[in-house]
């Protein structure tokens, strides 16, 4: 049904302006159905690593199997983002989606049954590979679409409700799988509405109807697999972009410590702990629907580099923080200016891209964040035991804005960047 305060528009010719609408992208009814099933994905997602976590860690006690989850998930991205990436080139990119979130409701529904018969511990794992595995070939193959239900000139502003969405379900997700944990005494009840919150997603884009494109037709080679790489390489402004990014969470990354800042540091609890952890995701998604109501950036590059040295910025602030209000403020502030960057680049991705190139551009950029986050909490743990968690959080935003100076003079362009997007007005 339509909704009343969106109503929908003529996909050739939109009645408002993108710029002054900020709600352009919404208008669209595949976009609104893509965006909301992700939503439910994410929760979905957050709400299963709640549970695992905790079931596991109640059934074994052993920080080790925790870690183990990670690997065995991240272990599938390395191996198969590249020919993931050919094959959402290759293949209709709606039914790969379609296809891989029904393989993730089955491993949910295999997680539910094992947990409520406390099955063997390998089949849990193997069912976290088939999930790894999953999402190796979602992902790139969901981003791709992302263009495909929206026309180029709403771009910038279905990349930064995209963005939104994402944040939101951080927030919602492991709250709900939290409480239902604590209602219940159980991760199976968690394990199921996972598998349902799948299937509606799969329900929904399922009655997507995309803009067709050109395929891509090259065969399955080595060249193939590594076009996406290349690309990125070649295109300095998306290269500079996913750099910024990637260090910026290695380097200041402070959310693996804050379990140590809410109990040693400004000595708040399990409660402040979780007001720490919900504060980046309150702030992105303020960020979101600021940037939603201004206009498109037109120096983009400056504002990149501005964002990005900010994150630093706070970074540091919340290291020397001794208030609880204070880092409150500076978590939120860490949330919005990486939301920004994740905006630019997003939309740098989206406009920058051609249409066959899409699912494999889009595998390398998952890699390289996916390392980066599992990578940035290794680099915390590490830094923290060197230095003090302190000297580590510091540290960590003095060397994300040394990054930013760099790639300001490795990558001149940048600087220069005007608009992200051509097509809006």
């Amino acid at each position: 049904m339509q909704s009343p305060d969106l109503p929908e528009l003529n996909e050739a010719r939109p009645l408002v302006s993108p710029r002054r609408d900020p709600y352009s992208a919404l208008r669209f009814r595949d976009f609104r159905l893509l965006i909301s099933g992700t939503f439910l994905a994410v929760v979905g997602e957050q709400m299963l690593n709640v549970a695992i976590g905790w079931e596991l860690y109640e059934r074994t006690r052993s920080a080790f199997l925790l870690g183990l989850v990670g690997l065995v998930q991240v272990v599938p991205v390395l191996l198969l983002a590249l020919p993931a990436g050919h094959v959402a080139d290759r293949f209709d990119r709606k039914w790969i989606v379609v296809g891989t979130t029904l393989l993730l409701a089955l491993s949910s529904l295999g997680l539910a049954l094992l947990s409520y018969t406390s099955g063997s511990l390998v089949l849990i794992y193997a069912c976290l590979l088939l999930i790894g595995v999953a999402r190796s070939f979602q992902s790139p193959a969901t981003s791709a679409l992302l263009a495909q239900v929206v026309p180029s000139e709403h771009f910038t502003n279905a990349a930064t409700w995209e963005s939104s969405a994402w944040q939101a379900s951080a927030i919602i997700g492991p709250a709900l799988g939290g409480f239902i944990i604590a209602a219940q005494q159980s991760a199976t009840l968690v394990y199921a509405l996972v598998a349902a919150l799948l299937l509606a997603m799969g329900l929904m884009l399922g009655l997507i109807r995309p803009r067709p494109v050109a395929r891509s037709e090259e065969e399955l080679s080595v060249a193939s697999l590594l076009a996406g790489a290349r690309f990125i390489f070649d295109s300095k402004i998306i290269l500079a972009s996913i750099t910024l990014d990637m260090f910026a969470v290695l380097l200041g990354g402070a959310t693996a410590l804050l379990p140590v800042f809410a109990r040693d540091i400004l000595q708040v609890g399990a409660a402040g702990l979780g007001w720490l952890r919900a504060a980046p995701a309150l702030g992105a998604v303020l960020a979101a629907v600021v940037i939603a109501y201004l206009p498109p950036f037109t120096r983009a590059g400056r504002t990149l580099l501005l964002v990005v040295a900010g994150f630093g910025l706070a970074t540091i602030v919340f290291g020397l923080s001794r208030s609880f209000a204070l880092s409150l403020a500076m978590l939120g502030l860490l949330g919005a200016l990486d939301n920004i960057s994740v905006v630019i680049r997003s939309t740098l991705l989206l406009t920058r891209t051609p249409d066959a190139m899409r699912g494999r551009v889009n595998a390398v950029h998952y890699v390289f964040i996916g390392i980066s986050n599992e990578l940035g909490a290794f680099e915390s743990g590490l830094a923290a035991a060197l230095f003090g968690t302190v000297g580590a959080v510091v540290g960590g935003g003095i060397g994300t804005i040394l990054v930013v100076g760099l790639v300001a003079l490795v990558w001149p362009e940048v600087r220069r960047l005007g608009r992200l997007n051509p097509d809006e007005s």
